[in-house]
């Protein structure tokens, strides 16, 4: 059965799809949910997928607020109703100096990341402006809160707040566009989402500043897939949408919602 469901998804994704068969087994076996960690958009696209019309096990996601790009999975059995708080989702201030400072999202995702935690335990970095936050796995809340001082030079405070708390995050201005490719391979989807040449987009790969699903990517002939997320750095990020079909020249026409990054 699962060499059936392998033939739908990428090859690197195996480990994902084993994982979250062993939590579906587990729902059934134990008959209680079973919560991961934080989820980007195409892993939450395959647990709901291996979740499929099953009658006995279910799947819902969460991640602090209606339109989070990062999610905990709770998979659960079908007489279970799941609330807010069965996912342990909150959300961490991070207070600075605002009239002398300034933050950015990735010094943020660097300074926890290189406190020795996974990406997984982190959810989105959400700001309005002026203040941010980021959503995190309830249960680290206060060892965070009591690690992490500083991000780069700049002084901090985190605070513990409840989701009632949570900001209205700033709307990307995100430009909705349909490419004619000659492939759904890393480098042909970068080329064409940001109108450079492939060769441009091999280079970009080459010199570490492409990301796919928040994790750092070198090949550039990497298969690219519906709710993958690419972040190319300078350049801005890219969210993959669905193959709408073939032209008839067998170019393959996929959405893509594009966020450009501002130049200062």
């Amino acid at each position: 059965m699962k060499d059936d469901v392998y033939q739908h998804f990428k090859r690197e994704e195996v480990p994902v799809i084993d994982a979250f068969f062993d939590r579906i087994n587990q729902v059934q076996n134990e008959y209680r949910p079973i919560l991961t960690e934080f989820l980007d958009p195409r892993m939450q696209y395959i647990a709901q997928s291996l979740v499929g019309q099953r009658d006995d096990v279910r799947v819902s996601f969460f991640g602090g607020y209606a339109n989070a790009e990062r999610k905990r999975a709770l998979f659960y059995p079908e007489y279970f109703t799941p609330t807010e708080a069965d996912f342990k989702v909150v959300p961490l201030e991070i207070g600075y100096p605002q009239k002398f400072s300034q933050l950015a999202h990735g010094q943020i995702l660097g300074t926890f990341v290189n406190a020795g935690l996974d990406r997984n335990v982190l959810g989105d970095i959400i700001t309005d402006g002026q203040r941010w936050q980021i959503l995190v796995n309830q249960d680290l809340a206060a060892y965070l809160v009591g690690q992490i001082d500083r991000v780069g030079k700049i002084k901090v405070r985190l605070q513990q707040l409840s989701l009632a708390d949570l900001l209205t995050p700033q709307a990307d201005d995100a430009e909705l566009m349909v490419l004619n490719l000659s492939s759904s391979r890393l480098d042909s989807v970068i080329a064409g989402a940001y109108n450079i040449s492939r060769k441009s987009a091999k280079d970009l790969i080459k010199e570490k500043r492409v990301h796919l699903n928040w994790m750092m990517v070198e090949k550039p002939d990497l298969e690219i897939g519906e709710h993958d997320i690419l972040s190319v750095r300078r350049y801005g990020r890219i969210k993959v949408g669905p193959v709408l079909g073939i032209t008839r020249k067998d170019k393959i026409r996929l959405e893509v919602s594009v966020v450009r990054k501002k130049k200062r």
